[in-house]
């Protein structure tokens, strides 16, 4: 039998493009921290052009493109834009929730978020209820709700959805951050580092996407 048939819905995840951690998957990512097992993934997605990668902290795994090509840099422009589009927002938000919880250092995976405690922080706070209300008009949150709640919460639902929070509890509004949120950064940091190099001249970005 081919040993690699019981990490068969480990390889569906990768290849649907979700990021596995401790956090979303934390059987799946203990097994991923097995380099003879990421040898045997690669080895099996060599002929689809994709390798397993991880980011500096080894946080979060995801796939990535063994060689770029031109369908890989096509591939790559369009993932690209995605990021993008909801990368200001997210950044925005990162800095909200660190500034009405008085936090010193920037979410990582595994943290909590308290929604309520979010909630009532920025109700006591007309610059922070500005800046929430700001950030849910956005249209990568698109949110139409005046009260601050319904604001919070919508914002909270979105980011589940694109998998950088996970809710454990569905009746319980308490988050917990995950590796996604760490690569967002780690592109972030990358963008700075080569925002002088257009994306046709950028073959490192195969690290990243």
């Amino acid at each position: 039998m081919n040993p690699l048939l019981q990490h068969g819905p480990l390889l569906e995840k990768l290849l649907a493009g979700q990021f596995i951690c401790a956090v979303t998957e934390p059987e799946q990512y203990q097994k991923l921290q097995q380099e003879a097992l990421r040898e045997q993934l690669d080895e099996y997605l060599q002929p689809l052009n994709r390798r397993v990668a991880q980011n500096d902290d080894t946080s979060v795994f995801f796939l990535a493109y063994r060689h770029i090509d031109q369908d890989a840099r096509e591939h790559m422009k369009q993932q690209l834009q995605v990021v993008m589009a909801s990368l200001l927002p997210l950044l925005e938000w990162l800095t909200y929730v660190q500034e009405a919880l008085g936090h010193d250092s920037v979410l990582s995976p595994g943290d909590i978020v308290k929604l309520q405690e979010l909630i009532l922080k920025t109700e006591d706070h007309p610059s922070l209820q500005q800046r929430l209300q700001a950030l849910a008009k956005d249209k990568f949150f698109n949110s139409q709700a005046d009260s601050v709640d319904a604001q919070a919460k919508q914002i909270a639902k979105r980011l589940v959805e694109h998998g950088y929070l996970q809710q454990p509890h569905k009746e319980r509004l308490f988050f917990t951050v995950t590796g996604k949120m760490d690569y967002l950064l780690e592109l972030v940091r990358f963008i700075k580092d080569e925002e002088n190099i257009p994306l046709d001249e950028a073959p490192q970005q195969e690290d990243l996407l």
